[in-house]
């Protein structure tokens, strides 16, 4: 029976806006034998009028000031992103680390805050037609292959974005429990924080995926590894070795 992988979640906004408090919060991370390090992925959210960073800044940072944990978003709301670009902040990101990070996708929420407050749609139907299609452009992209693409929200002519990325991009999708394929994520019900997702059986690696649920082939709580999981809490403060508190 294998152990389990564990991460540190952290939001992008007020302390963990700042890189240098990521940074210093991923190498501590590290040091205590965390597996790995997620940091949200908002512009606004609820109405916080805090400081926000942008998250891949934030894991360059952190990719910088570590050497073994993965990296990666809880989660990138493809949808509101060119997915051009996002290509490469994520491929940029995965050589400087060596090829640890992990790409997780969704629709993103609250749908209002991140779509309708910049004047984008919030049919969630069209978003996750977006979502499904920038997933599979992503991973065209990533293959250092030429591209062509004539879609319904997107269009590519003859483009090869280079270099490819270090991991071999897999993507999952679904959930068992959804009647989907294995690893989407199913909306909550109304006043539950958790979506439902799991992981596949025989999932026991990390690889950069395109995923609409939050975890690589390995979730970023309940994969096997083969060894004892560092006792934790939700918290970073009181993660091992107590890296310093932050307040969110």
């Amino acid at each position: 029976m294998r152990g389990m992988r564990f991460s540190i979640n952290v939001p992008n906004f007020g302390d963990f806006a700042d890189a240098r408090t990521v940074a210093a919060v991923a190498a501590a991370a590290e040091q205590a034998g965390w597996d790995a390090l997620f940091v949200w992925d908002h512009v606004v959210h609820r109405g916080h009028r805090r400081p926000f960073g942008d998250p891949w800044m934030l894991l360059t940072a952190a990719a910088l000031a570590t050497s073994r944990i993965r990296l990666g978003t809880l989660v990138t709301p493809v949808a509101r992103r060119r997915p051009q670009q996002l290509a490469r902040q994520v491929a940029t990101l995965d050589a400087i680390s060596g090829g640890r990070v992990i790409f997780g996708a969704g629709l993103g929420g609250p749908i209002e805050d991140e779509y309708g407050r910049f004047g984008e749609t919030t049919d969630p139907v069209v978003l996750a037609e977006r979502l499904d299609e920038g997933l599979d452009l992503l991973q065209r992209f990533w293959s250092g292959e030429p591209v062509n693409h004539h879609g319904q929200h997107y269009q590519v002519r003859d483009v090869t974005l280079l270099p490819a990325t270090v991991q071999r991009p897999v993507r999952r999708s679904g959930s068992p429990d959804s009647g989907r394929t294995a690893g989407q994520c199913v909306e909550p019900p109304a006043g539950t924080a958790r979506s439902r997702c799991s992981p596949p059986p025989g999932m026991d690696r990390f690889h950069l995926v395109t995923s609409s649920a939050t975890w690589s082939p390995t979730s970023t709580s309940t994969a096997a590894t083969g060894r004892r999981a560092p006792s934790r809490s939700s918290s970073v403060a009181s993660a091992p070795a107590t890296p310093p508190r932050h307040t969110i």
